[in-house]
C-alpha cells in the first residue's frame, strides 16, 4: 500500500467526531447568589453587563464531553413561586446559594433548596449545589453550609455534590460541572439498557 492510499484512509475514514450528549438542565437560585455571572464565565463571554435575569434565559454551556443547555430561572420573591413551571423535562439541577449572605436570605435559600430536592420533578435528578462567593470574607465553609441546608439527612440516597466556588475561581466551578456530567452520564446509562 503507497502512502498516498494511507494518508487517503486516514483522512477520509475516520468520520466526524462523535457528538457530545446534550443535557437539559434547570438553574435555580435567589437574585444576587451568582447564576448569571458563573454561567457567563462558562461560556467565556464578558460579565461587564449583567443584570439579575427577570424571567429565565436559555444558554447552551460546552463541556469536553458534553453539552449543558441551562435553563436559568430568575430568583427574585416575585419569580420564585412560578419556578416549578419550569422544572419538566429537567435532567439535572443547579442550585446556586451565596455564601456570604445575610441569616434571612440564607433561610430563604435554604427553604428553597429543600422544596427543589422534594419536587415531584426533580427529587430523583442529581443536584449540583454551588457554594458560591468563597472568595469573600464573610463566606460560610463547605461544612456550615452542610450542616445549616442539612444536605447528610434530607437528601440522603439521592445524588449530589456540593461545590465551593467563586467567580474569581473558575476552575472550582468546572470541576464541580464535571462531576455533575458523570452524574448525568451515569442516569443516562442506567436508563438505556444495552448502551456501550
Amino acid at each position: 500500500m503507497g502512502w498516498n492510499t494511507k494518508c487517503f484512509r486516514t483522512l477520509c475514514c475516520k468520520g466526524p467526531p462523535s457528538p457530545r450528549t446534550e443535557y437539559d438542565v434547570v438553574c435555580v437560585g435567589l437574585t444576587g447568589s451568582g447564576k448569571s455571572s458563573l454561567l457567563t464565565q462558562l461560556c467565556s463571554e464578558s460579565t461587564d453587563s449583567i443584570i439579575p435575569t427577570t424571567g429565565f434565559r436559555i444558554k447552551a454551556v460546552p463541556f469536553q464531553n458534553a453539552i449543558l443547555n441551562v435553563k436559568e430561572l430568575g430568583g427574585a420573591d416575585n419569580i420564585r413561586k412560578y419556578w416549578s413551571r419550569y422544572y419538566q423535562g429537567s435532567q439535572g439541577v443547579v442550585f446556586v446559594l451565596d455564601s456570604a449572605s445575610s441569616e434571612d436570605d440564607l433561610e430563604t435559600a435554604r427553604n428553597e433548596l429543600h422544596s427543589a430536592l422534594q419536587h415531584p420533578q426533580l427529587c430523583t435528578l442529581p443536584f449540583l449545589i454551588l457554594a458560591n462567593h468563597q472568595d469573600k470574607p464573610a463566606a460560610r465553609s463547605l461544612q456550615e453550609i452542610k450542616k445549616y441546608f442539612e444536605l447528610e439527612p434530607l437528601a440522603r440516597g439521592q445524588r449530589w455534590i456540593l461545590q465551593p466556588c467563586s467567580v474569581e475561581n473558575m476552575d472550582a466551578v468546572k470541576e464541580g460541572f464535571n462531576q455533575f456530567i458523570n452524574l448525568l452520564e451515569e442516569i443516562d446509562q442506567e436508563h438505556t439498557p444495552g448502551r456501550l
